[in-house]
């Protein structure tokens, strides 16, 4: 099968090398010294799947071919971007979008109307440090689906098409996984604020205190949205009640939880390895969109601001900050 996979990078590129190992004629785009290393080398991976190295059509912005099933797997203030640059190729196909944040499939609905736009959710773990490479440190399920009913046909065919790679399930209630995603995402500020490990942060009694505090409100607020969250990667409505109930002391059982299922593989989080590449990072659609949520409902959510702030203000500083500093930073609000 011909597949199009848009964006390249550590999810993306996870995806377009298994789907290439399983046999499908696979094209991709990518940037800069990535492009240039995939073009030259091919896309190289290892990890938690095994090794492969693929070589698939690769491009700057525009698919070399048009597909018959596409994954959009770019961060999240890149997707309507590529969309757009895309979208001849992409009309009247299955369109998987693979994103953080809450926006991503809706805007791609907007985007392409005469296309089957369906919802991913990668919970494997991979890192992408070189061009070229893509390590899967932490492998796990890829969840396809929309809306808060049943999973639709079309998630359940691409998921059935990516299950001959990877594991891939097409499930109900999409829009409440989408936000138990959101939650998990909440270890990825700190790593991208201090340097550390996902691992390592959740480690640390003061900054796993924050991590606690920021998964607590950003849990409160989707159960003030009238969320039912969904099951994922140990996480589910009943343990999420609880987080948003509990005092903080037992909260933390959760993080802990996380960094069990997590291994020994240094994971260091999406938005930190943003920041490393010189990037700027997707935490506007991450922390950045809990504040947006609470805002829609006329609450405040600091603690989910500060850390964005302070994600931002690495991005602009281009070092990161003492864990002590963090800690200090946000004390007020954790009182």
């Amino acid at each position: 099968m011909r597949i199009g996979v848009i964006g390249a990078g550590a999810i993306g590129g996870t995806i377009a090398a298994l789907l290439d190992r399983a046999g499908h004629e696979v094209a991709v785009t990518a940037r800069g010294e990535h492009l240039a290393a995939i073009r030259e080398h091919g896309l190289q991976l290892d990890g938690g799947w095994g090794a492969h190295t693929a070589h698939p059509a690769a491009a700057a912005e525009t698919l070399t071919t048009a597909p018959e099933l596409a994954f959009v797997c770019t961060k999240a203030q890149d997707a309507e971007a590529a969309i757009t640059e895309n979208a001849a190729l992409l009309q009247g196909i299955t369109v998987v979008i693979v994103q953080n944040g809450l926006t991503g499939l809706h805007d791609a609905m907007r985007l392409l109307p005469h296309s089957h736009c369906v919802g991913a959710l990668a919970l494997y773990a991979a890192s992408f440090l070189s061009p070229g490479r893509v390590t899967v440190t932490t492998a796990a399920n890829t969840y396809l689906g929309a809306g808060s009913g049943d999973a639709p046909r079309v998630a359940v065919d691409a998921a059935r098409i990516l299950n001959s790679a990877m594991p891939a399930f097409a499930i109900p209630n999409f829009t409440g996984a989408q936000w138990t995603k959101l939650i998990v995402n909440q270890i990825n500020a700190m790593p991208a604020i201090t340097g550390l490990s996902v691992q390592e942060t959740l480690s640390d009694p003061a900054l796993r205190r924050i991590v606690t505090a920021s998964m607590q409100e950003a849990t409160r607020i989707g159960l003030a949205r009238g969320v039912h969250y969904g099951s994922i990667q140990g996480l589910d409505d009943r343990i999420l009640r609880f987080l948003a109930r509990a005092p903080r002391w037992a909260a933390q059982a959760v993080p802990l939880l996380m960094r069990r299922r997590m291994g020994a593989t240094p994971n260091p989080g999406s938005t930190l390895q943003s920041i490393r590449r010189g990037q700027l990072s997707e935490i506007d659609f991450l922390n950045g969109a809990v504040v947006a949520e609470a805002r829609a409902i006329g609450r405040p959510a600091p603690i989910n601001a500060m850390l964005t702030a302070l994600v931002h203000e690495v991005e602009v500083r281009g070092a990161f900050l003492p864990p002590a500093t963090v800690a200090d930073r946000l004390r007020p609000l954790l009182d």
